[in-house]
């Protein structure tokens, strides 16, 4: 059943696979048996993506995009309270 924006090759495609793909990697990470230094292995790649400089960027423009939204946000609630609002 598709109401638009379901058009393979899309954004959409594309958000489907890389929520797959990490669902698939965060069940191996946590199913794992292949031991303590297998377990070790992976969370230190984790840790190492995570530091990484594309996984960085990534944080910044979400910390950018909701700056911006408390932004918009502002003039229609009159408040700046809020997560993340400075005290």
């Amino acid at each position: 059943m598709c109401t638009g924006g379901c058009v393979r090759g899309t954004k959409l495609d594309m958000r489907f696979r890389v929520g797959l793909l990490a669902g698939f990697a965060v069940g191996y990470y946590l199913g794992s048996k292949a031991g303590r230094e297998r377990y070790e292995q992976i969370r230190r790649w984790i840790e190492d993506a995570r530091r990484s400089r594309p996984a960085e960027k990534a944080q910044a423009a979400v910390e950018l995009g909701l700056e911006r939204v408390r932004q918009k946000s502002e003039p229609v609630t009159g408040s700046t309270n809020g997560p993340g609002a400075s005290p």
